[in-house]
């Protein structure tokens, strides 16, 4: 008899680690989400085990998953980024320097496949709320006292002193603050209709104080414009006509008390107007102002090569040649890599084409997300946001937002596939 139970205790043992091979993938990713907010190198480094621990999971449906367009666009951008290296007149370092930013989207098939089918996604989106909690708790901190900012420590500097940014800057730090409060409503609705009200109120709380770091500490002007259309959009989807009315009634009226009682929410928003008049009128660098800048002569770029664009790399060369005349001028002789503009950004290197596959993979990823459930509602939040973001910013290539973009994408879309796999099988 002790034999046998030997036998049955090495077989248990072995029975949990070949089943820890499904469970130790999702650690890794939770990892990545929780080192998100506050380091680039700790999310590089975290990859690596993540795609060493993906590889010993069962792969044999991997080549059909790769199949669907949620899965085939992401790699189809990239593919278009290193064909474009090779009509671009930028130096080879320029053209292998821009793919970059693109590769990340490869990890969105490999994402989608592995939380498709092992239910451990929630642990992802925990570690990424976890985190963000503790990093706005650490902003209201610098608030206090900027000389404890992580950024004089752990970036390469020199950086000046920023009253509340903890690390990296305010548009990553209000991006991903943002994600969260919009994030939150939906898992507070449920469970106040599931009569679980103090789970409810802990979340509400942890909403509010993200709500009051991003209205009285530091803010983007980014979040200011997609905040309120996201908050609309969960309005009509889960609320009815007459609760969809009252809610933002209810939002208007928070937004105008607090409109009276920020200064910096005040001083935030007019930024807007003082930038474009210091721009126009003074033709001083400005963040709005060279915005506009940067999109009328990124117009011109994409008129020049509308079908295939001028290739990957391109733009600063682009923007150093139409700048030779103009170098007396502090606004128009800015030369840049960046239009601040996705849409843009593409379209220049890779003309029509690149924007047909840019607006292809966000479609097609807002489509995965039309049922309902928590995933559902991150995965839909997660697009919506990449995309409006992306009107003032390059939001999906650039670091931060390009990773919760394909976190969010990755482990949401697994998640919701899965669902609507298991009902299409239930209605069968």
């Amino acid at each position: 008899m002790t034999g046998v139970s030997n036998e049955l205790g090495r077989a248990s043992v072995l029975s949990e680690i070949w089943a820890a091979r499904y469970r130790t993938p999702a650690r890794f990713v939770a990892l990545v989400a929780l080192l998100l907010p506050w380091t680039t190198t700790g999310v590089t480094f975290a990859l690596i085990p993540w795609l060493i621990a993906f590889a010993f999971v069962d792969l044999r449906e991997f080549p059909r998953s790769l199949l669907r367009p949620v899965c085939l666009l992401p790699i189809g951008l990239v593919l278009l980024a290193l064909a474009g290296t090779l009509w671009s007149d930028a130096p080879w370092p320029d053209r292998l320097h821009a793919v970059g930013p693109a590769l990340k989207l490869l990890a969105i098939p490999l994402l989608i496949y592995q939380f498709e089918r092992w239910p451990y996604g929630n642990w992802m989106f925990s570690a990424f709320l976890a985190s963000c909690a503790l990093l706005m708790v650490y902003s209201f901190a610098v608030a206090i006292d900027p000389a404890l900012s992580l950024k004089l420590y752990l970036s390469r500097g020199p950086y000046k002193v920023e009253s509340g940014i903890a690390v990296r800057n305010y548009i990553d730090q209000s991006q991903e603050f943002g994600l969260c409060v919009i994030a939150l409503v939906y898992p507070i609705v449920t469970l106040f209709r599931d009569g679980r009200v103090r789970s409810a109120i802990l979340l509400a709380m942890l909403l509010l104080g993200f709500l009051l770091n991003m209205i009285f500490v530091v803010v983007s002007r980014t979040a200011l414009v997609t905040l309120p259309i996201l908050a609309l959009v969960f309005a009509l989807l889960h609320l009815r006509w007459r609760m969809a009315l009252l809610a933002a009634s209810a939002m208007a009226l928070v937004a105008v008390a607090l409109w009276s009682v920020s200064p910096h929410l005040r001083a935030t928003v007019a930024k807007f107007q003082g930038d474009y008049e210091t721009s126009t009128q003074d033709n001083k660098v400005s963040g709005m102002g060279s915005r506009l800048e940067f999109w009328r002569k990124s117009l011109g770029f994409i008129a020049d090569a509308p079908l295939i664009g001028h290739g990957t790399g391109s733009i600063r060369e682009l923007f150093a040649g139409v700048a030779a005349d103009e170098d007396v001028d502090p606004l128009r002789g800015q030369i840049v890599s960046n239009p601040h503009n996705q849409t843009l950004s593409v379209a220049v290197q890779w003309g029509v084409a690149g924007v047909l596959v840019l607006y292809a993979l966000w479609f097609a990823h807002l489509l995965m997300f039309r049922g309902e459930g928590l995933a559902c509602w991150i995965g839909l939040l997660v697009v919506v946001q990449n995309m409006l973001s992306s009107l003032l910013n390059t939001h999906l290539f650039d670091f931060a937002p390009g990773w919760i973009y394909v976190l969010g994408v990755g482990v949401a879309g697994g998640m919701a596939l899965a669902k609507q796999s298991t009902m299409d099988v239930r209605a069968s």
